[in-house]
């Protein structure tokens, strides 16, 4: 296996709060073009995990790595480098109501350092025709329909050009048949040569686009088939 093609690597990995062990024994990777489910009940450590890819929190022990940043020893000032390559999508959206899709977009381009009129508005048709958008730049979130709000915070976790995407529960305020759309655009997306963790609580959705199932439980994760998902 290409190492530069890994984008999650942990190994023996403890997270922890205030002293109480959240997961142990937290072996993880995952590279570009996979497609991984993160399932599990309420309080069993999805939302650690997602905070320990993203930065927010760190190894309590154990090695990892995630998009070529070492995150047992992550210091501050590589948080925005470490945020950079990875997109994230969110169940709420969080698109900003007071300004058009273009202005949501070109917002996170210009705080992630992107200079030029030119290259910000190429970069934005781009993500904008990669979710079958391009046509609603003009259009205020408020305009849109859910799914089409959905795919706009799939575009903006796109902006940069990123190597890992993790999706929160990115169907959980969608009707079936929206979600399905969503799914498979997502499914599309990982073609795009980045690795995608999902974490849901939909089980419909993951019987209807299988894929490898990670199960938070017993302070441990655990690789199921999918029949076993629940």
């Amino acid at each position: 296996m290409n190492s530069t093609n890994q984008v999650i690597t942990i190994q023996n990995g403890v997270i922890a709060h205030k002293e109480q062990v959240v997961l142990k024994d937290v072996n993880l990777s995952l590279k570009k073009g996979d497609f991984v489910y993160l399932i599990g009940k309420t309080g069993s450590g999805k939302s650690s995990i997602l905070n320990v890819l993203y930065g927010d929190h760190l190894l309590s022990s154990g090695t990892g790595k995630v998009v070529g940043f070492d995150i047992n020893k992550l210091k501050r000032k590589q948080i925005p480098f470490l945020r950079r390559k990875i997109g994230i999508v969110f169940q709420d959206f969080q698109l900003l109501s007071d300004r058009s899709v273009d202005d949501n977009l070109k917002f996170v381009l210009k705080a992630t350092g992107w200079k030029g009129k030119k290259k910000i508005q190429e970069q934005i048709k781009k993500v904008l025709n990669l979710v079958g958008l391009e046509n609603k730049g003009f259009k205020m979130p408020h305009q849109l329909s859910g799914g089409e709000q959905q795919r706009i915070a799939i575009a903006r976790a796109f902006l940069n050009n990123p190597d890992l995407i993790l999706a929160d529960e990115p169907t959980g305020n969608l009707d079936p048949e929206t979600a399905d759309e969503i799914m498979q655009l997502m499914m599309k997306l990982k073609e795009e040569n980045v690795g995608l963790l999902m974490a849901t609580h939909d089980y419909r959705i993951i019987e209807r686009f299988p894929a490898k199932i990670i199960k938070c439980a017993d302070q441990t994760l655990q690789e199921l088939a999918i029949s076993n998902a629940n």
